[in-house]
């Protein structure tokens, strides 16, 4: 059994261990059991420690602990694989325990104010590298979210001490006092306090006094489920890179703008006001294209019995395409268009024509090779062939559909 340095004391940043096991997981990678770690494992949505395990001829740059049983490091091998009984030194990579230990208790204080003030229950939690999230049950607005930042925020600055007992039998009178229940306790279980502010059952590290937190500061909130919110926020050193990386997108998005004028809110509505004038100005000018597009396709028509067929090659967008077939073949009755492009086909026909314009994709797919689909009136798709190619086959097909 891994001996577990984290829990006797967070802030041991290295130490010396000899090696247990260890396996070759190839391609570089390696998973060594130790007898006592520092490395804190993945687990209570708090995320595996990093760092190096060294010895004598190698390194192993720690990835991901898992706890199976045993506590097991996974990490990329430089030069030989340790053998078992060596002695190894671990170091850890502080900045990112001491920020994940912040994060991990400003987690226990946003819960116990919004538990405290709204009665809303934390049902998950996942520390990641740039925020943390929460989900509570319960509905939220920015009012609600506000006043719990500035009691949280009031509790860091209190600097009240943050101490961890572990139970093998957990009392009645603690039991009854703690925010989040436990049913039963089969083994041990650790209680995290803060004192006059949060007592709850947890398995991670923490920091010892509130203060070290610095700040808590929500980013977003959102309707995940019904009843359910998520909680996107972020403590410590995190929540000052956060709000910087925020504003400099802020400033530079604003910067972007003809009007540099805050609030962005109002430049990006003047900004969708002047993209939807300009939409309704390319719809036109796309109109008046197909127009002439049209008008120029009409004296190139072969009759194929009682229809008209047109055929026509362009550059534009598969939804371009279509959109102009459809409209082509609206306003001309008894005609079929045959449209192709560098990476697709569209077939259109208009309603009072007698033939599946799906079956002549089929069979020019079939004789070329490709895929696609549709309807009786409209199907596209790629052929494998060039344009020009496919538009032969095509007209080929429907002479025989059409028994010419």
């Amino acid at each position: 059994m891994t001996e577990l340095l984290f829990y006797r004391d967070p802030y041991l940043k290295e130490t010396t261990s000899k090696v247990v096991d260890v396996k070759n997981l190839r391609n570089g990678f390696v998973e060594v059991l130790l007898d006592r770690t520092i490395f804190y494992p993945e687990g209570g949505g708090q995320p595996s420690d990093r760092g190096l395990i060294e010895g004598n001829g190698f390194t192993i740059k720690v990835t991901k602990v898992k706890s199976r049983e045993d506590v097991w490091h996974e990490g990329i091998i430089e030069d030989r694989i340790p053998e078992k009984g060596e002695e190894v030194r671990l170091k850890l990579d502080w900045d990112w325990r001491y920020e994940n230990m912040k994060n991990h208790t400003g987690q226990h204080i946003l819960s116990a104010v919004l538990k405290r003030l709204y009665d809303l229950d934390t049902t998950g939690f996942q520390i990641f590298e740039e925020h943390n999230k929460i989900e509570v049950n319960g509905k939220l607005d920015w009012s609600m979210i506000t006043r719990a930042e500035i009691e949280a925020n009031d509790i860091i600055r209190r600097a009240i001490p943050i101490e961890t007992e572990e139970f093998k039998y957990l009392p009645e009178d603690i039991a009854k006092t703690l925010r989040k229940h436990v049913s039963k306790v089969t083994d041990r279980v650790r209680i995290v306090e803060i004192e006059g502010v949060d007592r709850t059952p947890c398995g991670g590290t923490h920091v010892s006094n509130t203060s070290e937190i610095g700040l808590i500061k929500v980013l977003r909130f959102y309707r995940k489920a019904k009843g359910l919110w998520r909680i996107e926020f972020v403590c410590g050193n995190r929540a000052l890179k956060k709000l910087n990386g925020i504003l400099e997108d802020y400033w530079s998005a604003l910067n972007d703008m003809p009007n540099k004028n805050p609030p962005l809110t109002e430049r990006v509505m003047e900004f969708n006001e002047n993209i939807k004038a300009l939409e309704g100005q390319i719809d036109d000018l796309r109109r008046e294209l197909w127009h002439w597009k049209g008008r120029a396709l009409i004296d190139k028509a072969v009759e194929m019995g009682n229809y008209n067929v047109f055929s026509l090659v362009e550059k534009w967008e598969m939804k371009d395409a279509q959109a102009f077939a459809i409209n082509f073949v609206k306003e001309n009755p008894g005609s079929i268009l045959l449209l192709a492009g560098e990476n697709y086909v569209v077939f259109a026909k208009n309603e009072e024509v007698d033939v599946s314009m799906r079956k002549l994709l089929r069979e020019v797919i079939e004789e070329l090779g490709g895929k696609g689909g549709g309807t009786d009136n409209l199907a596209r798709g790629k052929v494998d062939a060039e344009p020009e190619d496919v538009i032969e086959v095509a007209k080929d097909a429907l002479r025989r559909t059409i028994g010419l």
